[in-house]
């Protein structure tokens, strides 16, 4: 399996990793939408980041998914429910059929992205999923699900100073996301190891 990973050359692995090494390691601003919308995530954003209690930052975290599954949009609404139960039930291309039709209908909306790039993870469609990744990321640049999707994946591939700087990014914006944290830990330590 780790050599399926490490076959990993896509286009879009590459960008990715271009993207992070030349990206500061502040979260940039969301893109601009509406003052209302922003400022419920702005906030959660701000107290999660100064929030060092793991369980309010988790109740906190929480909260900024609930944030990011408002689409706007019942009939979305209901496709992102629809996909939800085919990945329950691992019927990953039923759940791809609704999310393609998401990504289309609102391709502002980042969370669709997001679960898109969820399901390719899940069907071992690496090079896809980071394509959805980097959108994701594009329309919601602290969404630390993507970010930590992102790091798996380089991780997976050998990427080890990219997976660390990912991994990082994550802690920039949720510092007390525990599984940060520790892989953090064990990839600097890895690195160090190597003398890098």
């Amino acid at each position: 399996m780790r050599s399926v990973f490490h076959c990993l050359t896509g286009i879009a692995l590459l960008s990715a990793g271009a993207a992070l090494a030349a990206e500061p390691m502040v979260a940039a601003a969301p893109p601009a939408t509406t003052a209302d919308a922003l400022a419920p995530l702005d906030k959660l954003f701000s107290d999660l980041k100064r929030e060092r209690n793991a369980k309010s930052a988790e109740r906190l975290a929480s909260r900024i998914w609930q944030e990011w599954f408002k689409s706007g949009s019942a009939s979305i609404d209901l496709m992102m429910q629809w996909s939800d139960t085919a990945m329950k039930a691992e019927k990953y291309g039923v759940a791809l059929d609704f999310l393609d039709r998401v990504t289309v209908l609102q391709p502002d909306f980042a969370e669709g992205w997001n679960r898109r790039a969820t399901v390719h993870f899940q069907m071992k469609n690496y090079e896809k999923s980071m394509a959805d990744i980097e959108r994701t990321l594009r329309l919601e640049p602290r969404h630390f699900g993507a970010l930590s999707g992102m790091a798996q994946i380089l991780k997976a591939s050998g990427r080890q100073e990219m997976a660390l700087k990912a991994y990082q990014r994550v802690l920039d914006v949720y510092p007390m996301m525990r599984n940060a944290q520790n892989e953090v830990a064990a990839l600097s330590e890895e690195l160090a190891g190597e003398g890098i």
